[in-house]
């Protein structure tokens, strides 16, 4: 009888520490898994990076895109009507991902754009004016600088001056590394909210803003 009560009590001390294992084990696994989304979010958005729309929005859109990449071009506007027609429930988070040869490049003269509060029209001159100054998938640092002289109120003296700080390039490098780090391969590339688009395309990205609405 006395070894009956040992072995009905030993089972239950090891059902107790089986348990609160497994309690444990879990709130560790949950702070673990905290950790790792607050650092993922720390890549994603950084104090360099350009924020476009409502800042208190409920939906961060993060994009990794490449001035010189052809879907980028594409994808830009319609980002742009969605965020119209949910004003103030997207801010959009654009980040560099420079894979052409010299794109770094134009992501200088973008940034140097940016300088004078003309991102957004210089922007959407180098997606219209792609085939100008892209050949081959190789971007033509030259051409493109001819062009942006027709960007309205573009100041190209000071964009020269900006092309040799050494801010842009600092720029390009967290952004670069910031993109390794959260596997990026291709442009564009989006973050809602922190997650992935896994199954690229339009209408599985408004799916996932939608979601997280």
């Amino acid at each position: 009888m006395q070894n009956k009560k040992v072995v009905v009590i030993s089972g239950i001390i090891l059902l107790l520490l089986f348990f609160s294992g497994g309690y444990f084990y879990k709130n560790f696994n949950n702070e673990k898994v905290s950790k790792i989304s607050k650092e993922k979010l720390a890549l994603l958005q950084r104090p360099h990076s350009l924020v476009i729309g409502n800042k208190e929005a409920k939906v961060q859109l993060v994009e990794f895109f490449d001035p010189a990449c052809g879907a980028c071009a594409y994808f830009y506007p319609k980002v742009k009507q969605l965020m119209k027609e949910k004003e103030g429930d997207i801010k959009l988070v654009l980040r560099y991902a420079p894979f052409h040869k010299n794109s770094n490049y134009a992501v200088k003269m973008l940034e140097g754009a940016r300088q004078q509060a003309l991102f957004d029209e210089t922007l959407k001159f180098m997606f219209n004016t792609q085939s100008q100054w892209v050949q081959n998938h190789i971007v033509n640092p030259q051409k493109l600088w001819s062009l942006l002289v027709n960007v309205e109120g573009l100041d190209m003296e000071k964009l020269g001056t900006f092309m040799n700080d050494p801010k842009a390039d600092e720029i390009i490098k967290q952004d670069i590394e910031d993109g390794e780090k959260l596997n990026i391969d291709k442009t564009p590339s989006y973050f809602v909210n922190g997650q992935p688009l896994i199954d690229f395309g339009w209408e599985n990205l408004v799916k996932l803003v939608d979601a997280n609405l």
